[in-house]
């Protein structure tokens, strides 16, 4: 009998209770969506860029991109630490295969989503693993609103490849956002063009 890495309750012969795995399972699927209203918070909504604001308690001007978020995303570290996470996975599932690619922040948290049932079950380090990306999740949304706002869901990207290939994947947005790149092939969206196309060609089911 284990005990949960995270809770520390009775785990059966896993390293994550059911509802902790859960728990992970929420964690990863918010951290992108999170990360997307860090980008959007960087910039006060109350000021522009053009603004300068001064600092309370201290004399000259301040940077007009808000310091509490640049903190939180210096040098990419969301993304630097779940995919360190997605490193170590793999090398102990499995051993003889290199080291993944840096994939970016949405990919690491699916691929990490995708092994789940192994990392509850055979992980040694799960509890840790779930820990700092609750702790992830929690600095992110002290600083967006806890609850973060929901992303609206447009449909599916409707870019076409070099081959013909319409890209389908869901498309998202945080209110408000004007701009945004699918996540799975890259094309972006943000001219008042690119929004009609988008609406346009929704299957009939999603439009």
């Amino acid at each position: 009998m284990n005990a949960c890495g995270l809770c520390e309750r009775p785990s059966e012969h896993s390293y994550l209770c059911p509802g902790c795995a859960r728990g992970l399972a929420e964690s990863l699927d918010q951290l992108p969506v999170l990360h997307d209203e860090l980008v959007e918070c960087l910039v006060p909504r109350r000021y522009g860029f053009g603004d300068i604001v001064a600092t309370r308690g201290a004399a000259g001007p301040r940077s007009p991109l808000d310091e509490d978020v640049l903190d939180e995303m210096n040098s990419g570290h969301m993304a630097a630490v779940v995919h360190l996470w997605r490193v170590d996975v793999q090398r102990v599932r499995w051993p003889s295969h290199g080291e993944p690619p840096p994939a970016g922040l949405a990919a690491d948290c699916r691929w990490l989503a995708m092994e789940l049932n192994w990392i509850a079950a055979e992980y040694v380090a799960a509890g840790d693993l779930a820990r700092e990306v609750s702790d992830l999740e929690r600095d992110a949304r002290s600083i967006v609103g806890d609850p973060a706002p929901r992303p609206q869901r447009l449909g599916t990207c409707v870019a076409v490849d070099t081959g013909g290939v319409v890209c389908g994947a869901v498309i998202k947005r945080m209110p408000g956002q004007t701009r945004l790149r699918c996540r799975w092939c890259g094309y972006t969206y943000e001219t008042a063009q690119d929004w009609m196309r988008l609406q346009h060609f929704q299957p009939e089911e999603v439009a």
